[in-house]
C-alpha cells in the first residue's frame, strides 16, 4: 500500500490576462501550496475503485478516478487499484483538493504500477484532467501561466503562516465559470503584479503583503452572497490583507508567526466559524 498526502493551494497573486480564443482565460499565478491536504492509500487491486469519507464525491466524476482511467489507458497497464481517499481540504472551496488529489493520484500510480513517466509526461496528462492539475505535479511553489498547464517551480518558501476562513455560504454550481464570467476588460491586466511578485520572491523566497492579489476579489461579493459579512468577521479577527483563494469562497490572510494566526483562529472558531491556521509546505517526493 502507498499512503501520500495532497497538499491544498493559495494563490498568493493571480491575474487574469484576458479571454482566450479557445474560450479558457490566459491566467498568470504565483502559487503556494500549504499545510491542509488530504490523505489518500494505493493498493493494487484488479480493477480501478474509489473510496471517498466524502459519500457525494465517491462517484466516477471525481478527479481521482478519472486520472486513474487516463493513466491505465495512456499506460496500457492491464490491472487496477483500490483508492481510499480521506477528505480533509474543503471541497468547492478554491482551495485546489480536487485537482491536487488527481495529481497525487498520476503520481502515485505512476510509481505503484511502474510505470516511469517523466514529470514532464505527468503535466501534459494533468492538463487533460483541469487547469489546476498540473501544478500538483509539482507542489511547492510555482509560477503557473496559460490556462494554468505551464508551470515554473520556484525556489522552496520560507516558512510562512496564514490563517483561512471557509465562510458557510451556499455552493455556487459551476462556480469557477461563474466567476470567470463576472470579468471583463476592467478586471484585466498584463502579469506585471506576478512579475514583481516573482522578483521578490527570488530575493527572499516570501513576498510582502502588500504584493498580494487575486483579481476576484473584485467579483467576489457579488457572486457570493453574505461573504462581505463574513470578510468583516475576519478583519474583527485581527486579520489584514485578506485575499480570496483562488475563486473562493474561502478568504485567507498572511499572519505574522504561528502563535497570532492560532489566536485569530480560536477568536473565529468561538464565532462557530471554520477556520484553519496552515504553514507554507515543501512537499515530499512520492
Amino acid at each position: 500500500m502507498l499512503k501520500c498526502l495532497a497538499p491544498a493551494k493559495i494563490n498568493l497573486v493571480l491575474e487574469v490576462l484576458g479571454k482566450r480564443d479557445d474560450g479558457y482565460h490566459e491566467v498568470r499565478s504565483l502559487v503556494q501550496t500549504i499545510s491542509l491536504c488530504d490523505v489518500l492509500s494505493f493498493e493494487l487491486a484488479d480493477v480501478i475503485s474509489l473510496e471517498c469519507t466524502e459519500p457525494s464525491l465517491q462517484t466516477s466524476d471525481n478527479l481521482v478516478f478519472q486520472a486513474a482511467e487516463l493513466l491505465k489507458k495512456v499506460s496500457g497497464y492491464r490491472e487496477g487499484v483500490k483508492i481510499k481517499l480521506e477528505k480533509r481540504i474543503p471541497w468547492g472551496a478554491g482551495l485546489g483538493g480536487g485537482s491536487s488529489d488527481a495529481a497525487t493520484t498520476l503520481l502515485a500510480l505512476n510509481k505503484l504500477w511502474e510505470l516511469k513517466f517523466t514529470a514532464s509526461d505527468l503535466v501534459e496528462l494533468a492538463a487533460r484532467l483541469g487547469s489546476d492539475v498540473p501544478f500538483f505535479i509539482y507542489k511547492g511553489t510555482a509560477l503557473v501561466e496559460g490556462r494554468g498547464e505551464k508551470v515554473t517551480p520556484l525556489a522552496a518558501s520560507m516558512s510562512g503562516w496564514f490563517v483561512l476562513l471557509m465562510p458557510p455560504l451556499p455552493k455556487v454550481l459551476n462556480k469557477t465559470q461563474q466567476l470567470y464570467s463576472r470579468l471583463d476588460a476592467r478586471h484585466f491586466t498584463d502579469g506585471r503584479l506576478v512579475s514583481k511578485a516573482v522578483k521578490s520572491w527570488s530575493q527572499s523566497r516570501q513576498i510582502d503583503a502588500s504584493l498580494l492579489f487575486n483579481v476576484f476579489d473584485k467579483v467576489a461579493f457579488d457572486a457570493f452572497s453574505g461573504l462581505e459579512g463574513y470578510w468583516r468577521c475576519f478583519e474583527q479577527a485581527g486579520a489584514t490583507d485578506i485575499h480570496l483563494v483562488g475563486s473562493g469562497p474561502v478568504l485567507f490572510a498572511p499572519i505574522d508567526g504561528e502563535a497570532k494566526a492560532e489566536e485569530i483562529c480560536h477568536r473565529l472558531r468561538h464565532q462557530g466559524l471554520e477556520a484553519y491556521c496552515v504553514s507554507t509546505v515543501v512537499p515530499e517526493a512520492i
